[in-house]
């Protein structure tokens, strides 16, 4: 699903204008990206936790010329799912 498929369908399920859908889509997503700047922990019951973790240093290789390369330590967003979605997921 992309974010046009969301809003498309919150529209369809809301009846709410596409253009407010839209600001309100961003505004969120703007919203998530400073709290993870922030280094924030995101929660929406129900739905699961985001989380940004420090990545360990590591080697890589380069896939055509197989040297290795050093990847330094950096920040990423994990999610974690709720319980509750994941019962609902078949696997």
């Amino acid at each position: 699903m992309t974010k046009a498929d969301l809003i498309e369908e919150i529209v369809e399920q809301t009846g709410i204008p596409r253009k407010e859908v839209a600001a309100v889509v961003n505004e969120m997503l703007r919203s998530l990206k400073r709290a993870f700047l922030q280094r924030e922990r995101v929660e929406f019951r129900g739905f699961g936790v985001f989380v940004v973790v420090n990545r360990k240093p590591r080697v890589g290789r380069n896939p055509k010329t197989r040297e290795e390369v050093r990847i330094p330590e950096r920040p990423t967003v994990v999610f974690k799912v709720s319980k509750a979605i994941q019962k609902d997921i078949p696997l």
